[in-house]
Parts: structure tokens; sequence; C-alpha cells
């Protein structure tokens, strides 16, 4: 029962964003702008933080909080906390082996941002923010001063 629950939750949140956004995958990632993806996961992501939910695609927005050193064991991962409009912080974990790191990005920057949410006790990571090279999982990308990194 409890698994029955957690999957109507999770296919209500999905349904319930994506049937009000265009689309969070666009095929030309230099069409990505603002006015295409409003912040409107802020409460889905806010939901999957106290209901214990990995594995969700979201898009949204927020400012960067604070700039992380980059993981460089196995993939190398460009870091970096988000404060959401809520509130609520996210870790981006970007990886930057398959995609080009965003540059220029500092402290108080607005960010754009799509891809797979992870929990955890701290917030949650957000990762996937690039495209899929095999073609198997949803592509991601982060969107800062109109320039697109996927």
């Amino acid at each position: 029962m409890k698994h029955l629950v957690f999957i109507v939750a999770i296919l209500f949140a999905g349904y319930s964003y994506f049937s009000s956004q265009p689309d969070a995958t666009p095929n030309n990632a230099a069409s990505v702008t603002q006015s295409q993806h409003p912040n409107s996961s802020d409460a889905v992501i806010s939901n999957a933080f106290a209901n214990q939910i990995s594995g969700q695609q979201v898009s949204g927005q927020g400012v960067v909080l604070k700039l992380l050193p980059d993981d460089i064991k196995g993939s190398r991962h460009q870091k970096f906390i988000v404060k959401l409009t809520n509130g609520h912080t996210i870790l981006i974990a970007h990886n930057i082996d398959l995609a080009a790191r965003v540059s220029g990005l500092s402290e108080g920057d607005s960010i754009m941002f799509s891809g797979q949410y992870e929990w955890n006790a701290k917030g949650g990571v957000l990762h996937w923010t690039h495209r899929d090279p095999n073609g198997s999982h949803p592509s991601g990308w982060l969107e800062h001063q109109g320039k697109t990194y996927q």
C-alpha cells in the first residue's frame, strides 16, 4: 500500500507539473528562456524533500547561495548550493565531463535548472543537468545569464 501511495503521488505531481509546462527539454538549447520555465517546482522539490522522494525530474530557478569545490572523484562535477524562492536549498552537481562548466558563476547569481532530484537530509541534490549520451535518461540543463549548459 505504501508503494502505491508513493507511485500515485509521483504520477500526480509529474502530471500536474508537466501538463502546465511547455516542453522542459528543448531541442534547441539556445531557445530556453526564463518565460518558458517559471519557478513552479519549488513546491514539488519541497514535497520530495519532506517525503524523502528521489528520482523526480524537476525544473525551476533559484539564487546561487554558495559555490563549492569541484568533485573530482570519478566523473567531475561543478557543485553549488541554490536557494529557491520558498527558502529551500538544494545542491546542484553538474557533470563537467559531459557538459560545459557554468562559466562566470558567482554567489548571488540567478540560475535556472532542470534535472533529477535525489533526496538527502541536507535538502537534496540535483543531477543529470546535462544530456544523456546514451539517450536513456531525460536531458537536463542549467541556464545562467542567458546561456544554456547541457
